[in-house]
């Protein structure tokens, strides 16, 4: 693709031909406000606020959702740019209730940051949990539409939707039913991606936790997952956006299950054999000697072996050397099933 050159606000800008007009603005440095956006969704141009004024271009078309093209002139400040957003902006407030400073995501709001200088924000809390991952609040939505296209377009639950309400578009659920009835996988993308506090974790990332990146153990897939650790425990997960094989999506035993099972009081944590009906703690080295010697009896055509897709790709690789090396045996099958 071949460079394209135009100006923003009267500076030239180059960008590939493809980039829309809020792309060649950011790679220019100026700033245009945007709610429904999102990088990894696609361009919507629902909020309205990032509209701009296009040199013998009717309308005010928005930033998001209009190509760059060669020798366009781009004004993002003018005053019909600026009295547009602030009416646009008025009727997202109009639909925004509650008071901020009771909401879950109080100074980590895009819509608290863009809104803070031009009028204040007088909410009521009024949240659904009807799941123990996240909390809905409504009444703080903006109708973006980020966590339908979420739930749509990269997770394909479609769990979340548009929904009319007194003749105006909402999001919710079909038939308004709870989240557990719609087939919602609880994976927490529609929260990331939420702009507001209408979605929030019912358990925030505790601040001033410690965050390390690792691979997710709970299946072969290899998510790789931010874990936040306070004190030597594992009090929240979240996706990596840079996870290769997951590219900052998680399943809800990832999100949300870590902690709970790695520090759970019922893991085994020594190898156990029965004596007299009661399971009892042997070293590892009487394990593997007793499990050697159950081996010994069979000839490796009476052996097969079962290997999981809830095991690493590592795990698996060294399950069939295991089977063809040291039992003899080709028979080694794999439940490629969750």
């Amino acid at each position: 693709m071949k460079d394209i050159s135009l100006t923003i606000n009267g500076c030239d800008v180059k960008v590939r031909q493809g980039a829309t007009v809020l792309d060649a603005a950011k790679a220019a440095g100026v700033f245009i406000p945007t709610l429904c956006h999102h990088p990894d969704l696609k361009p919507a141009g629902q909020c309205r606020l990032c509209v701009v004024e296009i040199e013998g271009s009717r309308g005010l078309p928005e930033s998001c959702a209009t190509p760059a093209e060669d020798g366009m002139r781009v004004m993002t400040d003018t005053p019909r740019v600026k009295e547009f957003r602030q009416q646009a902006l008025g009727i997202i407030l109009d639909n925004h209730a509650g008071k901020c400073i009771e909401c879950p995501a109080n100074l980590d709001c895009e819509l608290q940051t863009l809104a803070a200088e031009i009028m204040p924000i007088e909410t009521k809390q009024l949240a659904e949990t009807d799941n123990p991952f996240f909390r809905r609040d409504y009444l703080r939505c903006v109708q973006c539409g980020r966590c339908v296209r979420m739930c749509h377009e990269i997770r394909g639950a479609g769990a979340v939707i548009f929904r009319e309400v007194d003749g105006e578009p909402r999001v919710g659920t079909a038939f308004n039913l709870p989240l557990p009835e719609t087939g919602c996988q609880f994976c927490g993308a529609c929260v990331d991606v939420c702009p507001t506090g209408a979605l929030t974790f019912i358990q925030p990332i505790p601040k001033g936790a410690q965050e390390i990146a690792s691979i997710c153990p709970y299946c072969g897939v290899g998510c790789r997952l931010i874990f936040s650790v306070v004190d030597g425990r594992i009090k929240a997960a979240r996706p990596d956006p840079a996870g290769p094989a997951n590219l900052g999506q998680a399943c809800v035993k990832g999100r949300f299950g870590i902690g709970e099972y790695t520090h759970s009081p019922d893991r085994l944590v020594a190898p156990l054999i029965a004596k007299d009906g009661v399971f009892t703690p042997i070293s590892w080295d009487e394990a593997l000697n007793r499990v050697a010697e159950g081996f010994r009896k069979y000839q490796p055509d009476e052996v097969a072996v079962i290997a999981s897709a809830k095991m690493t790709n590592e795990d698996n690789f060294v399950a069939q050397k295991f089977a063809r090396a040291a039992l003899k045996t080709n028979s080694i099958d794999h439940c490629a099933r969750l």
